[in-house]
């Protein structure tokens, strides 16, 4: 599969270090969050996570209804992505995701059918599938 665009980031020093991109746009201090006895004075990588995923979704809601009768516009669609990590049984840790995505301007049948094809279609979606809960929740407004 050839990439559509490709970003390289350098973590140094874990989740007390710094978070670097190879163009300089982003350059992060981060901090192990208070929850698990961090000191919290910073972002986190759950955070980064939430942030992308969420930013992706929408924009995969905004793409899906391109072609649609109504198109959904940058400024109807709001999406707010919980990530949650938990210990694993087996060991280790795993991360949970609940996404509620708010939609302006269509009924609650359409936008449970414009999520479902985004989530289909995000890239964010397809590389947790079968890795990663992710719950939905949809509200038409």
């Amino acid at each position: 599969m050839s990439a559509l665009y490709s970003t390289t980031v350098t973590a140094i020093g874990g989740r007390n270090g710094v978070a670097t991109s190879d163009d300089g746009l982003l350059n992060l201090k981060l901090s192990l969050p208070k929850g698990i006895g961090g000191k919290g004075d910073a972002t986190n990588p759950e955070q980064l996570f939430a942030a992308g995923y969420a930013a992706c979704f929408g924009n995969a809601v905004i793409h899906v209804t391109r072609n649609k009768e109504k198109k959904i516009k940058d400024d109807d669609v709001r999406v707010v992505a919980t990530v949650g990590m938990s210990a694993r049984e087996g060991g280790g840790f795993g991360l949970g995701v609940a996404l509620k995505v708010i939609i302006a301007g269509v009924d609650q049948t359409s936008a449970d059918a414009i999520v479902a094809e985004a989530h289909r279609t995000c890239p964010y979606s397809n590389a947790v599938r079968g890795n990663i809960d992710v719950a939905l929740i949809v509200e038409a407004c």
